[in-house]
């Protein structure tokens, strides 16, 4: 039986209220790179979908600096950013662990043809990390996914993960790889790759904003069965 690669994102999907240490962490990070005072980077953009380092140049680019010290210091803010997260995440996230995604998850894995990786503008040491401490890590498997630490571009992540899940020098198939999401940014990095995207409506946005995913989902259970539709011998 041919298996179904499932992408997912974290935060808004699989979480929800994980990410005050992490904005933090990266803020700090900012300030220690570039010396912009961590307190002047309140975000004047929407923050969700986007990737870390996309936030970062963001921020920077409002504060004033050029856009070639920001690429020249991008490996150095995301370095800084991994660290201080590692030193300031709680040490439970379970609470934030959107209901009923552990028995979605469990059901995912118990499944003989389902893949599961990650697909998130996170840095992988801060995806990585918030999902063992939220007590869902064991999930996902090192090795796979696409991450905001492989690329500012959200658009370029889904290609990164089939490519990391395919087999002798061939990405995985797009055809039989779905993305599952909590924001217009999930909808159009899936679109952009081909792939078909679940959008819940588990995050910030309200499902209005969702109507150009291939499915939506209202919460967990209405995502296993839209699932239970898609996923062969489900």
């Amino acid at each position: 039986m041919n298996e179904t690669l499932l992408l997912f994102d974290i935060d808004g999907t699989l979480l929800r209220g994980a990410t005050g240490a992490h904005a933090a962490a990266l803020r700090a990070a900012i300030g220690v790179v570039h010396g912009v005072d961590p307190a002047s980077t309140a975000l004047k953009f929407q923050a969700a979908g986007r990737t870390d380092g996309e936030i970062a140049r963001l921020i920077l680019l409002d504060a004033g600096i050029s856009a070639q010290r920001i690429d020249e210091h991008a490996d150095e803010v995301r370095r800084e950013t991994c660290r201080i997260f590692a030193e300031t995440c709680e040490a439970d996230l379970t609470p934030t662990v959107i209901a009923g995604m552990p028995a979605l998850l469990e059901w995912l894995a118990d499944h003989g043809s389902v893949r599961l990786a990650l697909v998130t503008g996170n840095f992988e040491p801060v995806a990585r990390l918030k999902l063992r401490r939220a007590g869902i890590g064991r999930f996902f498997a090192p090795g796979l996914g696409g991450f905001g630490s492989d690329s500012e571009d959200r658009l370029a992540l889904p290609p990164i993960a089939r490519r990391r899940a395919g087999d002798r020098g061939r990405s995985f198939p797009r055809e039989r790889t779905i993305l599952i999401g909590d924001t217009p940014r999930d909808i159009a990095c899936a679109h952009a790759d081909g792939l078909r995207c679940i959008a819940v409506a588990t995050g910030p946005i309200g499902v209005e904003q969702l109507d150009g995913a291939d499915a939506l989902a209202r919460d967990t259970a209405e995502l296993r069965g839209e699932l239970e539709q898609l996923l062969p011998g489900a």
